[in-house]
């Protein structure tokens, strides 16, 4: 597997009385993560995570970085960035992928897997913005992005999509 990796991290924020981690993918989970499923209106927004694995392996240049989201031990979401990127035609800082499983999603674990992206990010000296991209239409997570605190940028990017753009000099906050 030619992904990144990074130590596994832990939300600062319960959800469901439990904290969600972020564990590297490895050949031990990938199975686990790639049977998370999403909603059929956000199959035009988002891959499945096998072709979302398949794709930073083939984009070496994007330099990703992937991790499962676990609660209380089950696999429940899967993220993957890019960071320390090669060349210019990628956007450093960038939340490349970010899934929930449909049979967890509007619990808040969204919300906890980003927070814990953003604290990645922030650990990282001279981060001062984070990146995403969205498409439009039905089912898009576009409003989850912009009620994060994410804003359109005006720019379109890749696939027709909406590139968004998070201000990370201010101060962290607790959600």
């Amino acid at each position: 597997m030619a992904l990144g990796t990074s130590m596994g991290l832990v939300a600062k924020v319960s959800v469901m009385d439990a904290p969600i981690e972020l564990r590297p993918l490895t050949d031990n989970n990938r199975a686990e993560l790639e049977a998370l499923r999403i909603t059929p209106d956000q199959e035009n927004f988002v891959s499945t995570v096998a072709a979302s694995i398949a794709e930073g392996v083939e984009d070496v240049g994007g330099r990703a970085i992937a991790w499962g989201v676990y609660l209380d031990g089950r696999p429940v979401g899967f993220v993957m960035i890019s960071d320390d990127v090669d060349g210019p035609e990628y956007i450093p800082h960038y939340l490349w992928k970010l899934i929930i499983d449909e049979r967890y999603q509007r619990r808040g674990l969204g919300t906890a897997a980003l927070d814990e992206v953003v604290a990645y990010f922030r650990s990282r000296t001279g981060v001062e913005a984070m990146w995403t991209s969205a498409g439009q239409g039905p089912g898009s997570p576009i409003s989850f992005y912009e009620g994060y605190g994410f804003v359109d940028t005006g720019r379109i990017v890749f696939d027709n999509e909406v590139l968004l753009r998070l201000d990370l000099t201010g101060p962290a906050t607790d959600r």
